[in-house]
């Protein structure tokens, strides 16, 4: 177990420190926007990025929060598979707990689903197809975010490693908290549904 965790702790200290560029604020900063921690929801993720208005800035904020989990998966599973999934894990959490803004970061959806992509582009694509079909359904982006995370969890048990699926399914429950939010408006009826403008909250 100690030797485990040793070849891990590399990896998810590089995951980590990958994973907690704050794309959605730089960005957002560099165009001249301030900071995104003062609008909306002042989550830095690419939906409250959206708030401003540049739509833009957010499908760039999207793409980049993605490929920072993709990459390091990817760097670290030169190494191996589990440091493959050290990496994951630290850059999931480097995104939601960046050392650099106090820890308070995303929601870590883009990110997982850049994880995701990364230990395995079938789980990847279910999880995609699954956002896609629950926000097509349900018109709610959160709710498609939360259950789409689900099914690829369960998905990943029957395409992946065990032990990237053991991450997967143990990230579900912190990807539902960072939520709580949006989870609570879902139940009192108050959570904007897609295209309803820039009160849409924040997946």
């Amino acid at each position: 177990m100690l030797s485990t965790l040793i070849l891990m702790a590399g990896p998810f200290l590089m995951g980590y420190l990958m994973g907690s560029i704050p794309f959605g604020l730089l960005l957002t900063r560099g165009a001249g926007l301030g900071d995104i921690r003062k609008v909306g929801s002042g989550n830095i993720g690419a939906t409250n990025v959206l708030r401003t208005g540049r739509k833009g800035l957010a499908a760039a904020t999207l793409l980049l929060d993605a490929l920072k989990g993709v990459a390091a998966v990817l760097i670290a599973d030169q190494v191996g598979q589990l440091a493959a999934v050290g990496a994951a894990a630290g850059a999931v959490l480097g995104h939601m707990y960046p050392v650099w803004l106090g820890f308070k970061g995303g929601k870590g959806v883009a990110t997982t689903l850049g994880i995701m992509w990364g230990l395995s582009w079938p789980v990847g694509a279910i999880a995609c197809a699954a956002w896609l079909a629950f926000a097509a359904a349900f018109r709610y982006s959160s709710l498609a975010a939360l259950l789409s995370v689900v099914v690829a969890a369960v998905a990943a048990w029957f395409l992946t490693d065990h032990r990237a699926a053991l991450l997967l399914t143990l990230l579900v429950p912190l990807v539902w908290a960072r939520h709580h939010q949006n989870i609570a408006r879902l139940l009192n009826g108050t959570e904007p549904r897609i295209g309803e403008g820039k009160k849409q909250a924040a997946a």
